[in-house]
């Protein structure tokens, strides 16, 4: 329940406090008094987009405040809870606000300040605004779903199906980018099987590039090589090692113990026997040569063929094995996925199920609900004065998170012309009057905190504005309603009676009627600007008729 609604500099109104009880609650006052900045505050406070117009001129900002009652609500208290918003002082109490300058806007819940998604969230259950032409938000057949969802469908239904759909919506894209994911491997598992055959049978080649890179060189300098080295073997065989043999025999046969003549043979000895080993290992130097040029044959085709795959595969030559040591580790890891997208189509499958499940319980739901909605609109709508007028509500398949299918309303105003859509209704009186029966038969059932009507009696007057002022009234008793009208007959059955005037200095102030004033006001609105004594004791005549109905629920 809304009980009290604070505005600072918004508009017209400089300073404005209004409590509201339970119950039916009329707010009346002429043309121009500002009757409609209320709901637009309101509407501001509850989350609408915030407009450079609303500042009251000269001023910063604007500031709008809200205290609802959630006591009776528990979705809005755990809610509150969750968000930790909750205010442990005032257990029942949810106080909402909402700044806005040139600059920015601003929400709190509890003074703790807040997104304004989260304001949208916590005030839509407990608020409902019927303007003036908010019948035309009734076109839309997803506010007919909701709005037959509130008269007969159970809200935590409603909330596992959503639920349910957000679920199987997220594991199937999972499941998607999953499937794609593990395709995308295989695809890369086929190329890099393929590069792994292409470079695995080259063996160890892959890892002695320089070593062979040098042999090659060798071998093919191997005439040069031969023809040097082998003149170097018939120096050392024809001159050198028999010159120094003589000479270390002849050192070592001089009988002399001196120091020098023992060094200088023991030097060319070491000499002689070092040109020995020179010699040996120069002859086993050209045998590592092959007899022909077979081997360098070969050489130059595994080189070239390395080079080739070297190119290829954009590596360095010399990083062949190390690439293909890559090659085989990525291509192990890529074998792995394959049972975890099992287990998520599996997961993927029991959501569907769920949803599946979920919803067709919804539609049941749903089906079992419109008939008597149906009947209790048409009902209400032969009370405002249409009494040959119908609904019905027709189902198409539609999935979404609110279930199986979509609702459509659609009415009968001429008994001689079938069912319509509410869309086809030509008629903008129809369409209200109809709009206002499907509200009344919707807020009745669902219980909604609080249902405000901004001039719901247009196009209505004498027994029917009656008429719909005591479906009001009626309605109160168990919703409280707060209807903005110009219809005396209305105001009169209204528990409290707010006058919304305009100062001279062009201010929006409000006023509690009581007693004497809330008739004077009645009369105003039965004979315009002239108040007369049949006036007066007509707007007597509707507040003694509107006693005998029992008061609202507290």
């Amino acid at each position: 329940m809304l009980r009290a609604l604070n505005i600072r500099n918004f508009a017209l109104v400089d300073s404005l406090d209004i409590e509201f009880g339970p119950g039916l609650t009329v707010i009346t006052g002429e043309s121009g008094a500002g009757k409609s900045i209320l709901l637009d505050a309101l509407g501001l406070v509850l989350g609408a987009r915030a407009k450079s117009s609303q500042r009251r001129p000269g001023t910063a900002s604007c500031d709008v405040g809200a205290e609802f009652d959630v006591g009776d609500r528990p979705q809005s208290l755990a809610a509150l809870r969750e968000l930790d918003l909750f205010d442990t002082a005032q257990d029942t109490t949810c106080l909402v606000r909402r700044t806005a300058s040139e600059r920015r806007s601003r929400a709190f819940v509890n003074g703790r300040p807040t997104t304004l998604a989260v304001l949208q969230s916590l005030t839509e259950p407990l608020v409902d605004i019927h303007g003036q032409h908010e019948h035309r938000q009734l076109l839309d057949h997803d506010m007919q779903r909701r709005l037959l969802d509130e008269f007969g469908v159970d809200a935590e239904l409603r909330d596992t199906v959503s639920a349910s759909y957000r679920e199987r919506e997220a594991l199937a894209e999972e499941l998607a980018e999953r499937r794609a994911a593990v395709a995308a491997r295989s695809e890369r598992a086929s190329l890099l099987g393929y590069q792994v055959d292409e470079l695995a049978p080259h063996g160890e080649a892959l890892d002695k590039v320089e070593e062979l890179t040098a042999r090659h060189k060798r071998l093919g300098r191997a005439q040069e090589l031969m023809s040097t080295i082998g003149g170097a073997v018939v120096e050392l065989e024809e001159d050198l090692t028999e010159r120094l043999s003589r000479l270390a025999n002849l050192l070592e046969g001089i009988d002399d113990d001196h120091a020098s003549l023992s060094a200088a043979a023991e030097l060319a000895s070491s000499a002689h026997m070092h040109l020995d080993e020179a010699l040996a290992e120069l002859r086993r130097y050209l045998s590592s040569f092959p007899e022909d040029d077979t081997e360098l044959a070969e050489l130059d085709q595994t080189l070239t063929a390395l080079h080739e795959l070297a190119r290829k595969h954009r590596v360095a030559t010399t990083d062949l094995g190390a690439h293909l040591h890559r090659l085989r580790a990525e291509l192990a890891t890529l074998a792995d996925g394959e049972a975890d997208l099992a287990a998520l189509a599996e997961r993927a499958a029991a959501a569907e199920q769920r949803f599946q499940t979920t919803a067709a319980a919804l539609s049941k739901a749903r089906r079992q609900a419109a008939p008597p909605f149906a009947r209790h609109v048409t009902a209400t709508l032969a009370e405002l004065g249409m009494p040959g007028a119908s609904l019905s509500v027709a189902f198409a398949a539609a999935e979404s998170a609110a279930g199986q299918e979509s609702v459509q309303f659609q009415a009968v105003t001429n008994p001689r012309y079938g069912a319509s859509d509410l869309a086809d209704i030509a008629s903008g009186g129809e369409l209200s009057r109809i709009s206002l029966a499907i509200q009344i038969a919707a807020a009745e059932r669902s219980r909604l905190p609080c249902l405000v009507l901004d001039e719901a009696d247009i196009g209505v007057g004498g027994t029917t504005a009656d008429v719909l002022g005591r479906l009001l009234q009626r309605l109160s008793r168990n919703t409280q309603v707060i209807a903005i009208t110009h219809a005396p007959q209305i105001a009169a059955l209204g528990d409290a009676h707010l006058k919304v005037v305009k100062t001279s200095a062009q201010d929006t102030v409000i006023h509690l009627l009581e007693g004497t004033a809330r008739t004077e006001e009645l009369a105003r609105m039965l004979g315009g600007r002239t108040v007369t004594d049949e006036s007066r004791a007509y707007a007597e005549t509707l507040l003694a008729d509107a006693g005998g109905c029992p008061p609202p629920r507290r």
